[in-house]
């Protein structure tokens, strides 16, 4: 009763501070938005976007906060507090937060050079590795060698390699109102549930880690997606969208690094699940990236040019709704990375994951059933246009421009033309 009562204890340390970590984030949102507009961080709608009228950026900002809040307040608790002080992962995913943070707010505000920005994204990736927190063995079965042990160098280099793909993966896939920050839930929402049942069998500190890490990520993104849901009051930007790969990466790669020989029957078909689980669960944003880079490269231009062949735009040309398509979109993430899990605690064989496959396929055939109907239409024209298409801003409106001190904007209707006339004067 007593192990089972602290387990339980435990549980609600994660609950607690993903609360933490939600209430922090969605009430620094507002403030965020502020600040964005009056420092001109809401630029021009692109020929790619979706939305169509501005929108200001630096949500991530709100979300660093949100994380920042979330890891002060696990260092206090009981048990998740002592493991994450052995670990300084609350030192580590502060420092490579707040780093990544301020590469994506240049980005957001000024625009940045591409690889620029991938020097910030090494960086805050080589803070993680200075901290420890990096991938220190990679899981094999025993016919193929059993784990194989990396070696400082080699260590540093996968670990730096993974948080930057993982990064340029959720922030490729940040395309529609929701996608990036739902996504990103459902894969740390998968990620947690193995480690909390994993840690029924094994008693590392590395599984303790990993679940605080996601119940905070969780948090974050469920703070922030009601202001971010379709319609948008504002995004994340590079600033949230870098950071939510940065701390995704950092527990995946904590649950990565677990001694297979203690993991007991809850790993049923074998000991790949730690390599398969980061991919199932970025399984979405990882395809979106490598698609893109294939598409790119493959018409003379660069991996990190912009363009509108994401899968979302895709989905988009088939008729469906901005809400429609990401609700389609978390229910692909979801399969993939809640249907490993499951496999993994039921003990289901893993000859079942190709049924996994076969059903997110399903999802995209059904979805794409209209555009076959109508295959003689234009792309994107031919898309009815529906009620929840709006994409005028938040109920209110964008906000206006905020005029310089002491002076004061009137507006005059001139019932002779019917128009609005604007003027300033000073008071």
């Amino acid at each position: 009763m007593a192990g089972v009562s602290g387990k339980l204890g435990t549980v609600r340390e994660y609950l607690f501070m993903a609360l933490v970590a939600a209430a922090v984030t969605f009430l620094l949102v507002p403030l965020v938005r502020r600040f964005a507009i009056r420092i001109g961080a809401m630029p021009e709608v692109r020929e790619r976007d979706v939305h169509t009228t501005p929108i200001p950026r630096l949500g991530g900002l709100a979300m660093y906060g949100g994380l920042v809040a979330g890891l002060l307040v696990a260092g206090q608790l009981a048990k998740t507090g002592a493991v994450l002080a052995v670990d300084k992962t609350i030192v580590a995913l502060i420092v490579a937060g707040g780093l990544i943070t301020f590469t994506g707010f240049l980005d957001d505000w000024w625009g940045m050079d591409p690889f620029i920005k991938l020097g910030g994204q090494i960086a805050a990736a080589g803070t993680l590795v200075y901290f420890d927190l990096r991938l220190i063995w990679l899981p094999l079965p025993s016919s193929w060698g059993g784990s194989y042990g990396l070696d400082s160098l080699l260590s540093t280099v996968i670990t730096i390699l993974i948080v930057v793909i993982a990064i340029n993966a959720v922030n490729f896939v940040d395309g529609l109102d929701g996608l990036a920050a739902g996504t990103v839930a459902i894969a740390a929402a998968a990620t947690w549930t193995y480690s909390v049942f994993l840690d029924q069998a094994v008693e590392q500190n590395r599984i303790n880690a990993t679940a605080a890490i996601t119940a905070i990520l969780i948090g974050v993104c469920l703070g922030f997606l009601p202001h971010n849901f379709h319609p948008s009051k504002i995004f994340m930007g590079d600033t949230g969208a870098m950071l939510l790969g940065l701390v995704l990466a950092s527990s995946l790669i904590s649950v990565t690094s677990v001694d297979l020989s203690t993991m007991g029957d809850i790993n049923k078909f074998g000991v790949l699940l730690p390599l398969l689980l980061p991919v199932a669960v970025l399984v979405l944003p990882l395809t979106d990236l490598i698609t893109a880079v294939v598409r790119r490269t493959s018409m003379g231009l660069s991996p990190f040019a912009p363009d509108r062949g994401h899968l979302h735009h895709r989905l988009l040309d088939t008729g469906a709704s901005q809400r429609q398509t990401v609700l389609i979109m978390y229910a692909w993430s979801a399969l993939f990375a809640f249907g490993l899990v499951t496999m993994s605690v039921w003990g289901v064989p893993f000859l079942l994951f190709p049924v996994v496959i076969l059903l997110a396929i399903g999802l995209l055939l059904l979805v794409a059933l209209p555009r076959w109907r109508n295959r003689g239409a234009p792309h994107s024209s031919a898309r009815p246009k529906r009620p929840d298409d709006d994409d005028d801003g938040p109920p209110t409106g964008p906000m206006p421009p905020i005029p310089p001190s002491g002076e004061v904007t009137q507006q005059v209707r001139r019932p002779d033309q019917g128009t609005v006339q604007s003027f300033r004067h000073n008071p």
